[in-house]
This record gives structure tokens, sequence and C-alpha cells, in this order.
């Protein structure tokens, strides 16, 4: 009675023994199962804060490439304005300056005459003080009369009419009858002139080229 008593409190002392292990290794389990929510949920915040310095760094990218494109226009703009204005100067001052040529041609016409009286001689000084004062104004402006040539020139001169003669050379400026100007080296006004050209043939001399033509056709046609 004794060992079988015994032997049954061993019984029971293993099966606590295990019951004690089962409890044990649950909760091992249960933590085991809970590792990888905990993992995930501490990588959301990561991910999410990662796409949104994407975003800010995108949307910086875009102003700056925006802000550089408005200044490369603004730039255009400025120089496109800018050479608008010089023209729109260039061309006023150009129309002002071809007037005050005529002024000047006027005032020289003028000096050319002739005078003798004493009050003549007065208003021929005020008028050489005047055309020195606009003399000046063209110095200062680098407004220079265009030198004269002897060949006529198309991108200076301006023929008005032609003269036929055999003393020059067809081409050759025979007068001239208004003085040009540069502004700088742009052409202000052309010089206008009268140039040579060869002289028409007469009706003598054309009958007696005819005959030389005729008879030069008669001789290749007999050979």
């Amino acid at each position: 009675m004794v060992f079988g008593r015994k032997r049954k409190q061993k019984a029971d002392s293993q099966s606590k023994a295990m019951d004690d292990t089962t409890h044990t290794d649950e909760p091992l389990e249960d933590n085991v199962s809970d590792a990888p929510d905990a993992l995930e949920s501490e990588d959301i915040p990561e991910v999410e804060a990662l796409s949104e310095t994407e975003a800010l760094e995108a949307e910086r990218d875009d102003y700056k490439d925006r802000w550089l494109r408005a200044q490369a226009d603004f730039q255009n703009l400025r120089r496109r304005t800018g050479a608008d204005i010089d023209a729109a100067v260039a061309r006023a001052k150009s129309e002002v300056l071809t007037e005050a040529i005529t002024v000047l041609d006027y005032l020289d016409m003028a000096l050319a005459t002739p005078v003798s009286s004493e009050e003549a001689k007065n208003l021929k000084i005020g008028v050489e003080m005047t055309r020195g004062q606009l003399q000046g104004l063209f110095d200062r402006l680098s407004v220079k009369p265009i030198p004269v040539a002897d060949t006529f020139d198309p991108l200076i001169h301006q023929a008005v009419s032609t003269v036929e003669t055999t003393d020059h050379e067809p081409g050759t400026i025979v007068e001239v009858v208004r003085n040009g100007y540069f502004m700088g080296e742009t052409v202000l006004r052309f010089t206008q002139v009268r140039v040579a050209a060869a002289p028409e043939p007469t009706a003598e001399e054309s009958s007696e080229e005819q005959t030389s033509d005729n008879a030069s056709s008669d001789g290749l046609e007999n050979a």
C-alpha cells in the first residue's frame, strides 16, 4: 500500500510539472506572434516620412524650374525691349538729323549768295554763326559728310541722272548734286550724283554696224 501511494504521488507530480510547462509556453507563443505586428507598426511612420520628403523635394524642384524659366523669359524680354528702344531712338534721331541736314543745305545756299550792302553782310555773319552752331551739333553726334568719290558706289550714292559722254568712263561721277552724310558708319543721306554713261549709237553708226553684221553672216554661209 505504501508503495502504491508513493507511485501515485510521483505520477501526480509529473502531471503537475507538465501542466506548468504548458502554461509557461503559452505566453511565449503570444509574444512571438505579436513581434511582427510591432515591427510593422514601427515602419509605417518611417515610410510616411520618406514619402513626404520626396513630395517636398519634387515640389521644390518644380518651383526652382519655374523660377529659372521666369528668369530666362525676363532676360529675353529685357533684351528685346532694349533693342526695340534703341532702334526707335535711332530712327527718331535719323529723321531729325536728316531734316537738320536740309536746313544746313539752305544755309550753305544762303552763304553762297554774293552780298554787297552792309545790312546783307551783317545778315551773312548771322547765317554763318547759325551754321557753325548746327555744324557743332553734327560733330558731337558724329555726323560727317560722305567723302567725294570718282566712281559710283550704290552703297553711298544715289544717281539722279546719267550723262552720255565720251570724256568719262561709264559709271564715273560727273557732278555732285547734293552732299551725303554719315552718322557713325550708317548712311544718313545718300550723295546725289550725276553719272557718266556711254552714248547711244547714232542712226548712221547703227546702219554701219548692221551692214557689218550682215557681211559677216554672208561670209560664214559661203564658207
